[in-house]
């Protein structure tokens, strides 16, 4: 998917949500446990009724790996699932270096035919680049996360006071561009989404935090929001299990429009 594709859906569904499907099979109703793939059924049943606000869906692969190889079987049936129109997203973070990166590439690429996969860049250069060697595919580099181990290191500061997050940003922008490079910035840390924005002001984020994370939708978008919007807001937990029942689809959509009747607004306002 273009970056002029990707803007388009914006617009068309005044949305910027991804929807995260971090569907845990501890987690989805007890009476889906019954089926002969319950993860399947429980994403069909999300993205069944939440297509019409989402502008991405972002699968947690470790949800899927942890089935083993049935689990890859799953992944694959619920992106061929996905309207062709919505960005789809690997949630994968990987980061090696040289063939390994690039096998790992062709899996979610060319095998998979996601959009985009999460990368690590703690290995530098060689270990992003050849996820930018697709064409119109897309690099989601790991930037200013949201839990609380990140301060660990991104926010380590060198002689010059600079923090680990912006050598990063700075760097990673000789190895991509606009047109094929995201970060992930994380909603709950909104001043600094401001700061990155600086840094990087032509590309898009994809801001995980807000919902059951506590991020503010309204500060992500005061912050980040750029000329051709540059945010994909993701919500997993508050919109999936909004309902332990039956009607758990049903209130994934209800919770999924009340993001969607905000960032309206925010459009509006921003752009």
């Amino acid at each position: 998917m273009t970056r002029s594709e990707l803007f388009s859906q914006i617009q068309k569904k005044s949305s910027f949500l991804c929807v995260g499907l971090d569907a845990d099979l501890e987690k989805i109703p007890a009476y889906l446990r019954r089926e002969s793939d319950p993860i399947f059924s429980f994403c069909k049943a999300i993205i069944e009724e939440t297509a019409d606000y989402a502008v991405a869906y972002k699968p947690n692969i470790a949800f899927f790996e942890a089935l083993g190889p049935s689990g890859w079987e799953t992944l694959q049936k619920i992106n061929e699932l996905i309207p062709n129109e919505i960005f789809t997203i690997a949630d994968a973070k990987r980061g090696d270096i040289g063939n390994t990166s690039k096998l790992y590439a062709k899996a979610f690429f060319e095998k998979m035919d996601f959009d985009s996969v999460t990368v690590a860049p703690y290995m530098g250069a060689d270990s992003v680049t050849p996820f930018l060697e697709f064409e119109n595919k897309w690099v989601i580099l790991l930037a200013l996360t949201s839990n609380a181990g990140s301060m660990d290191f991104q926010l380590i500061k060198d002689e010059n006071g600079k923090p680990l997050y912006q050598s990063v940003l700075e760097k990673s922008q000789e190895w991509g561009s606009p047109e094929n490079l995201m970060y992930v910035v994380g909603a709950t840390r909104g001043e600094l989404i401001g700061e990155v924005r600086k840094l990087v002001p032509d590309n898009f984020f994809l801001v995980p935090g807000v919902g059951a994370q506590g991020g503010s939708l309204a500060e992500v978008a005061k912050y980040g929001m750029n000329s051709s919007c540059g945010l994909l807001v993701n919500s997993s937990r508050g919109i999936i299990y909004a309902s332990g029942e039956k009607d758990f689809a049903q209130a994934a959509r209800q919770e999924a429009k009340k993001l969607q009747v905000e960032m309206e607004s925010l459009l509006a306002n921003y752009l």
